[in-house]
């Protein structure tokens, strides 16, 4: 009979692995540290149909966010970090990522932290500021703690990963995740534990712009109430095409969370969370989303190229008497020296960030729910 192995046992199994990769290819000599420091300030302005005290005045123009990102080296091992401070209505500061690679050849290589889930296109499913609906459920642009191996060929790209748990910031026996984050995480009761992701890219011609991927993540729902797992899956399907000043993007998600709540807990909702706000997301869902932008090259003073696009996604719930929910951006980039300011027209039904009630729009949803929109512009200086 086969032996059962405990959770434990296996995250010490499988660091003891990785550590035993990393010993089995020799270091590549680098004489000379390198640091590389940037970041990024910006200010926001908005306008929004649910906020009549806010249209009186005629909207308003405050601080977004203040960033700053490290990159290093040091003999064939390097680091990737980037840190941010919002207001403290939106979380406060917190690590967006934070991760030590190596680099085995020009094809292959290993990062270890806080890092870029696998799935879906990369690095956006977006154009816009206010990127995709993916990623209000976590499933665009997610960072976990783990370890992820990538190797990038002419033909093929795949990504494999295992993540210990979603950024964890409190240590308690019984502690919730903590909301303050920046990519959207299972909160409250459960947790997201030992989590695996695959990624699967075929280029059409050498290095081709144009690809064609799979993704399949699943992992572990550990419920602080009953300590009993549950689990949770996602599958997506999706191409990108950059055909001169034209980009397309195209995706399909399946999605699936099996919590083992308490009695009495609905298991048709999970809690989750970013910047410093919990809502309920759909247990179950399909999302289809698709993107399209255009870039024209200009010269108007420091302005060198205008970015148009439009982004658009739905979602399709599978619990019964549950409403829908939709997102489309319309705006454009204007790209000027080293600042980069969006100009959005975002629009939702039953979006928790786009009017309507903010705490369950993602889960059941308002049938007499109307569209709502907001139009944004974000002015950004990037160093």
């Amino acid at each position: 009979m086969l032996e059962k192995i405990t959770p434990l046992q296996f995250s010490k199994n499988f660091c003891l692995a990785i550590l035993t990769l990393l010993l089995a290819f020799p270091i590549m000599a680098q004489e000379k540290p390198e640091l590389k420091i940037g970041g990024a300030l910006r200010f926001n302005y908005n306008l929004s149909s649910w906020k009549d005290g806010q249209k009186k005045r005629g909207g308003d123009f405050g601080y977004d966010m203040f960033r700053i990102n490290a990159e290093a080296a040091y003999k064939g091992i390097f680091l990737n970090a980037e840190y941010r401070l919002y207001s403290e209505g939106f979380g406060g500061g917190f690590l967006k990522q934070g991760w030590v690679g190596y680099n085995f050849n020009e094809l292959d290589q290993i990062h270890i932290g806080l890092t870029q889930v696998p799935f879906g296109i990369q690095q956006y499913n977006s154009h816009n500021w206010f990127f995709n609906l993916s990623y209000y459920v976590g499933l665009e642009d997610d960072h976990d703690m783990g370890v992820k191996y990538l190797h990038t060929g002419e033909k093929f790209e795949y990504q494999l990963a295992f993540f210990k748990n979603a950024e964890e910031l409190r240590f308690g026996n019984n502690t919730e995740t903590s909301p303050n984050r920046y990519s959207y995480d299972v909160v409250g009761r459960n947790k997201e534990v030992n989590q695996f992701n695959g990624k699967f890219i075929y280029k059409f011609e050498k290095n081709s712009a144009s690809r064609l991927g799979v993704s399949l993540e699943y992992g572990g729902l550990y419920n602080l109430d009953t300590e009993e797992m549950g689990n949770h899956s996602a599958f997506a399907a999706h191409y990108e095409i950059t055909k001169g000043k034209w980009n397309g993007k195209a995706q399909f998600i399946t999605a699936s969370h099996n919590p083992e709540n308490a009695e009495g807990e609905p298991t048709d909702v999970v809690t989750m969370a970013a910047y410093g706000a919990p809502y309920e997301v759909a247990a179950d869902f399909n999302m289809y989303s698709l993107a399209i932008s255009r870039n024209f090259l200009v010269e108007w003073g420091p302005v060198t190229n205008l970015q148009f696009y439009n982004d658009f996604a739905f979602m399709q719930k599978k619990a019964s008497g549950f409403t829908d929910s939709y997102m489309n951006v319309t705006g454009v980039l204007v790209s000027a020296g080293s600042v980069y300011t969006y100009i959005d027209y975002a629009a939702g039904y039953n979006h928790s960030w786009l009017g309507g009630n903010f705490v369950d729009d993602f889960s059941k949803g308002n049938p007499d729910a109307k569209w709502e929109a907001r139009f944004n512009i974000n002015i950004g200086y990037y160093f």
